[in-house]
């Protein structure tokens, strides 16, 4: 494995690569490598040639007072673990690379980053989102690019954008990979205390309630809705949002048919979650 910095020497490992033909394929990441982001990369590895791994933590993501300084960072550990499954080339660009002095350009996504998290951490969050994403396209050009479905809103953001863009990239989502009682990975877990950790669980069954709820026949999203808040109860977890949505526009649903992300954010102790489930009402698995 090649761990790289810079752009030109990103371009120059991967341009006889792709001279080739060979598919090129991007696992984006802001590392503390878990779980989720190892089946990211087993499915680029099972499905492509070449496998570039980003590794940034991007501070135009984060809004002020967010966990920008706290997130957890060990480059030489998600270095092994890329190495260890295979990966060609992880980047680890430095802020200077990918933020240089004068950057002023920012690639913004109306209306799909304006619901949902737009609204709890400021549409802000998606700008930055989709800033980095479109530069690490340019900077690797991938054929196909891997992300996870527990981020659902930054899936059909990434979506949008490429659409809108023309960006050459074909976007595969790649399901939520959850612990044995249903807690979804994120890196963000590890700040859970160990009484937080076990009312986590929460979302998960929040998740569970609606499934069950439309499972029973309920089509009202009214109805859904409140069965999976009251599933929280219990957990003594703080609610941000919980709404059931269309998977590619994000807009509410007025009644529960087709396919329906149901998705949830909630404050445990200090530690802010998210996670979501797709509820297919035409029969198609999860």
């Amino acid at each position: 494995m090649k761990l790289l910095r810079t752009v030109p020497d990103l371009r120059a490992a991967l341009a006889p690569r792709r001279r080739a033909g060979e598919r090129i394929g991007l696992v984006p990441t802001m590392g503390a490598f878990h779980d989720g982001h190892l089946a990211l990369m087993g499915r680029a590895r099972q499905t492509c040639d070449v496998v570039v791994v980003s590794l940034f933590v991007n501070p135009a993501q984060f809004r002020a007072g967010e966990d920008l300084a706290a997130y957890p960072r060990d480059e030489a550990r998600d270095a092994a673990l890329a190495a260890e499954r295979g990966i060609d080339v992880l980047f680890a660009p430095p802020l200077e690379t990918v933020y240089p002095d004068g950057f002023a350009t920012t690639v913004a996504v109306a209306g799909l980053t304006e619901p949902l998290e737009g609204e709890a951490r400021g549409p802000e969050h998606f700008h930055g989102v989709t800033t980095v994403v479109c530069k690490l396209f340019n900077m690797v050009g991938p054929d196909v690019a891997f992300f996870g479905q527990k981020d659902g809103q930054q899936a059909a953001v990434v979506r949008r954008m490429v659409s809108d863009l023309d960006i050459p990239v074909e976007i595969e989502i790649v399901p939520t990979v959850r612990e044995p009682d249903g807690l979804a990975l994120s890196s963000r877990n590890a700040y859970l205390e160990p009484a937080d950790r076990e009312r986590a669980i929460a979302l998960h069954r929040a998740l569970d309630a609606a499934e069950v709820a439309v499972a029973r026949g309920e089509r009202s999203p009214g109805a859904v809705h409140d069965a999976a808040v009251g599933a929280l109860a219990p957990f003594d977890v703080e609610l941000e949002y919980l709404a059931l949505v269309r998977p590619d526009t994000l807009a509410p649903v007025d009644a529960v048919e087709g396919d329906v992300l149901v998705a949830v954010a909630a404050r445990v102790g200090p530690t802010r979650l998210i996670d979501n489930t797709l509820i297919h009402t035409n029969g198609r698995p999860r």
